[in-house]
């Protein structure tokens, strides 16, 4: 096949062929060869041989095509027989077919017989029958507009009758009254309108079939034939000569009602009569112009802000005012004029100054008188609906409209307002000092404005509510606000800066704390009449109150040499404390105010910083008392060095106080003329009435337990106790009361432990000669007297660790101690055991009459609450019950061993006040013994009431709050012991039965 490949190619032809042989050339040609590829290249050599050469060549090839042909027939004969067959067979079902389809194109033909003639004549008869009835539309539209038109030039010479009246009418009523003329504009504004709605339906018949659909008031009938006709075959009014003529009154008419429409709008406007308003939007909206009209004014008068906005903040225009004052009376012709200054100098700042805030006083007027018009135009859009599809005003402007028109106002009072602000403030350093500094001016007078507005509009500006567009609008001014705040920051700084600007040498005092203080309310004064700068304002004070926390902390001292009470004189550290801590005083007592006096949002911004100061204050003062106290209880506890044992000598009388008082006495005079003279501070008389009842308190304590004590231990305690009473009046200096008698209960006892000292033993347990002291004192006194060990010798203690221990415990825990060590002691001293078991029966039921459960039922019923007191013996309340009603207080007995006592308490008491919110588990009982000797008779007992009676109530407590307290529920309150955390000797059992109820 590579000899015939040039003649198979498709793009072979014979005729190029055969020139190009005759030419002598080869085939194909050189152009031909980018889009023709052949095989080989023996075919492009043949084409150059002789013509006589191709020729043979030619013929060669052709009887060797035709050998080629013949052998395929020979050897496919069969199938070409098969094959001419079957072609036979195929032209007999080729020509059933071709009948077949005849006979369908006559079918075919004899159809389109049947239905074209018809539908010809039926087309015709549409074509005309339409021509019909666009003639009789043609004439209804234009007898239509005859009468239209006819009307309007009635109306218009009605209307033309209102704004001349004749002569003849002045002369016959000279004095037309009010009412009249009232109604003479009530006729012409309905003239108006009605004009205005024959100018509308004459539009819709001249402009098409889309408004006339539209068409206010218009019958049904007329829309649902208009309806069939397209708005293509509609004849035009406008090319009917009779109806042009009529085109030039109309529109001489329109724009007569659009006119007066728009002066009726201005005046609505203006004088805020939505009566005249309404008249004139439905002239406006039979006009087809409503959309239009409310987008054109809204747009006038939110470039009418826009305007004022710009001029009040134009200082060139101030300065052509100020220039043209000063040269009017001078002589044009004299005068030299320089250029405008856009600056005032410091000679007329204050004119510059009050003529800018005229003018913005005058804009926050005419702000407000634009607002008022926006809103009073959308409440009567919104008012005002079409009669026929009863669909507001508003909606059918909205469909035009982007957004509401108040809404498009606040947005361009807002945008103008922030952009002419922020450009002012950058082009004029006069303005942004003015404003910046006047902001609260500035504020008010946007309040002013709110305020005005508020009548008219929704917007609301309070405490707990803002209303989107008052942000809108208190945002365009947030420049001025930050430089006032970033003023207010400085100002506040400045005043920490300058307090502690002379560090450790020169430490801050009651002035500087008082000069923070009052920075921070003022700046708080300033703003509080705003909602969100007193936000503002308040952040900022909560950190310039850390930061002045962190001065303070700075300053302060925490080593030794801050509590050191070594003297004789205070250490630098201790004064640098004292001035300090004077000026947190002076700072955080007068900021407390700020918690009662705003509201909880200001105050948790500002009183975390005030906690600070109290934190760092008590940092200071907490361990420097603690340290005084532990420095006098140490002197104190000097007193069992003394000998109180040894006879009186009756040659040297009493020898006067002993040396530990002397040194008490002179170390109560330092601290005071010390240490707390570096503290300018109120509660300084607080802190040394504090330690006169502590000093009373560990004094008497050490001397009840003064061992061995003798007749001459008593007179020098006696002395000692006088010496004390003076140097605690001295001390004490003067108080609201006199002298000592300030220190109240710890006084009287100091003064009952002398004539204590010399009782004689029977008379200890009366408790008419031990009135005023604790029970535990006379107990300690007893076993002085006694054989018996101290409570503190008997676990090994020193004198000072027990009186400590006394000193941070319950007294019902001592006396508990001091009952333990009795137990087993009959023989060593019956008499002295069985004074110390009547002095703590009588210590226990005075307990149990005015106990904790007792005065927490008093303070409830003293706070209003009604209280349900059970008890095994209701008869001790009978007091309280003379005092208050049964409604007020139910009175129950109750065993809380006693389950069934437990549920009826709790049904009288929900029958009684209809819920139970507080159950305050108090009851329980102390037996005191060893583990071993305790009966378990008593044992059970014990745990019965203080476990299992406990375990009682509370599960009776948490079914009523859950099913008749829902969903709040209630409060249980257990009342464990300290016992339970650390025991005491001989309570055991008591301890293991509150440990049970102890809650972590």
């Amino acid at each position: 096949m590579s000899d015939y490949s040039l003649f198979t190619n498709p793009d072979f032809d014979a005729n190029d062929y055969a020139n190009a042989i005759l030419a002598g050339e080869s085939y194909p040609q050189v152009h031909q060869t980018q889009s023709v590829k052949l095989r080989t290249g023996a075919a492009l050599e043949s084409a150059k041989e002789d013509i006589s050469v191709a020729i043979s060549k030619l013929d060669l090839n052709i009887d060797d095509v035709s050998k080629q042909i013949k052998t395929l027939v020979i050897t496919h004969h069969e199938d070409l027989l098969q094959r001419a067959a079957s072609v036979n067979n195929l032209s007999g079902s080729l020509t059933s077919v071709r009948r077949g389809l005849d006979d369908v194109d006559a079918s075919l033909e004899k159809l389109r017989q049947k239905i074209r003639v018809p539908y010809q004549s039926l087309e015709t008869s549409v074509v005309r029958l339409q021509r019909i009835r666009q003639a009789s539309d043609a004439l209804r539209r234009t007898s239509r507009f005859v009468v239209l038109s006819r009307r309007l030039e009635t109306q218009m010479s009605e209307l033309a009758a209102f704004d001349k009246p004749s002569t003849t009418e002045k002369k016959k009523m000279p004095n037309v009254s009010e009412d009249l003329s009232v109604d003479q504009q009530d006729d012409k504004e309905r003239t108006i309108a009605k004009a205005a709605l024959t100018i509308a339906e004459l539009g819709a018949l001249l402009d098409g079939p889309e408004e006339t659909l539209d068409t206010p008031g218009q019958h049904s009938s007329e829309i649902n034939d208009r309806t069939a006709l397209t708005i293509d075959s509609l004849v035009p009014l406008r090319s009917v000569k009779a109806v042009a003529a009529h085109i030039p009154v109309i529109e001489k008419a329109h724009f007569r009602v659009t006119h007066e429409m728009e002066t009726m709008i201005i005046t609505g406007l203006s004088t805020l009569n939505q009566s005249l308003l309404a008249s004139s939007l439905q002239m406006a909206y039979n006009l087809r112009a409503l959309p239009t009209l409310v987008q054109r004014l809204s747009r006038d008068l939110c470039d009418a802000v826009e305007e004022r906005i710009r001029t009040a903040f134009d200082l060139s225009r101030i300065s052509k005012e100020f220039v043209s004052k000063e040269s009017a009376p001078s002589s044009q012709g004299l005068i030299y004029k320089s250029r405008v200054r856009t600056e005032p100098t410091n000679i007329t700042a204050p004119q510059w100054t009050a003529a800018l805030w005229a003018r913005i006083e005058t804009l926050i007027e005419e702000m407000a008188t634009c607002c008022i018009k926006v809103y009073t135009l959308e409440k009567v859009l919104k008012l005002k609906k079409d009669p026929v599809t009863q669909r507001s005003f508003l909606d059918d402007v909205l469909q035009v409209l982007e957004n509401k028109p108040s809404s498009t106002f606040w947005t361009y009072l807002g945008r103008s307002l922030e952009k002419y602000a922020r450009d002012a403030a950058k082009g004029s350093t006069f303005l942004q000092q003015t404003l910046s500094s006047g902001y609260p001016k500035l504020l008010r007078l946007f309040h002013e404005f709110f305020a005005k507005i508020a009548v008219h509009t929704d917007t609301v500006y309070t405490a707990s509510q803002q209303s989107p567009e008052t942000i809108i609008v208190l945002r365009a001014l947030s420049t001025f606000e930050a430089l006032y705040l970033s003023r207010s920051t400085t100002r506040l700084n400045e005043a920490v800066s300058q307090a502690f600007a002379g560090g450790p040498r020169l430490p801050p005092g009651a002035n500087e704390g008082v000069t923070i203080a009052r920075a921070v309310m003022n700046e708080l004064d300033s703003a509080r009449f705003d909602p969100l700068l007193i936000l503002a304002v308040a952040r900022n004070i909560g950190t310039a109150l850390d930061g002045a926390a962190m001065r303070a902390e700075s300053l302060i001292s925490t080593d030794r040499s801050a509590v050191t009470l070594l003297g004789p004189m205070a250490t630098p550290q201790q004064i640098v404390n004292g001035q300090v801590a004077t000026c947190l005083y002076h700072c955080w007592t007068k900021l407390e105010k700020v918690g009662e006096e705003y509201t909880e949002s200001i105050a948790a911004f500002v009183m975390p910083g005030v906690k600070k100061l109290r934190t760092i204050y008590g940092c200071i003062v907490d361990p420097l008392l603690t340290a005084i106290r532990r420095e006098l209880a140490s002197i104190i506890s000097r007193l069992h060095r003394v000998d109180l044992q040894k006879p009186p000598d009756p040659m040297t009388g009493m020898a006067g106080s002993s040396l530990y008082m002397k040194d008490l006495t002179e170390r109560l005079n330092y601290v005071k003329t010390q240490i707390f003279v570096t503290f300018m501070t109120e509660v300084t008389q607080s802190w040394m009435l504090s330690i006169v009842k502590y000093v009373i308190r560990i004094f008497v304590l050490h001397a009840s337990i003064a061992r061995p004590l003798g007749e001459s231990g008593k007179l020098q305690l006696t002395t000692d106790m006088t010496e004390l009473e003076f140097a605690l009046n001295a001390f004490l200096g003067p108080s609201g009361k006199r002298g000592l008698e300030a220190a109240g209960e710890e006084y009287k006892m100091l003064r009952a432990m002398r004539p204590l000292l010399f009782l004689d033993t029977p008379s200890l347990a009366s408790p008419t000669h031990a009135a005023n002291l604790p029970p535990l004192v006379v107990l300690h006194h007893i076993l002085v007297r006694s054989p018996l060990p101290l409570p503190h010798i008997m676990h090994g203690w020193q004198e000072a660790e027990y009186v400590r221990w006394v000193d941070e415990h319950r007294e019902e825990e001592a006396l508990i101690l001091v009952e333990a060590g009795l137990v087993g002691k009959e023989n060593e001293g019956a008499e002295y055991v069985e004074l110390a078991k009547r002095v703590l029966r009588h210590a226990r039921v005075t307990g149990a009459s005015t106990g904790f459960g007792r005065a927490v039922t008093e303070f409830m019923l003293q706070k209003g609450d009604n209280v349900v007191a059970t008890l095994r013996k209701p008869s001790v309340l009978d007091d309280l019950a003379t005092l208050y009603p049964k409604n007020r207080l139910l009175i129950l007995p109750l065993d809380v061993t006693v389950p069934s006592d437990i549920i009826d308490a709790f049904i009288k008491a929900r029958e009684t006040f209809g819920r139970v919110d507080v159950v305050f588990n108090n009851a329980g009982i102390c037996l005191i013994s060893e583990v071993e000797g305790m009966p378990d008779r008593d044992a059970k007992h014990l745990f019965d009431t203080n476990f299992w009676g406990a375990a009682n109530v509370t599960k009776e407590a948490v079914a009523t709050f859950r099913d008749f307290n829902e969903p709040h529920g209630g409060h249980l309150l257990q009342m464990s012991s300290r016992t339970a955390l650390q025991v005491v000797p001989g309570v055991a059992h008591y301890a293991a039965a509150k440990a049970g109820i102890y809650v972590r």
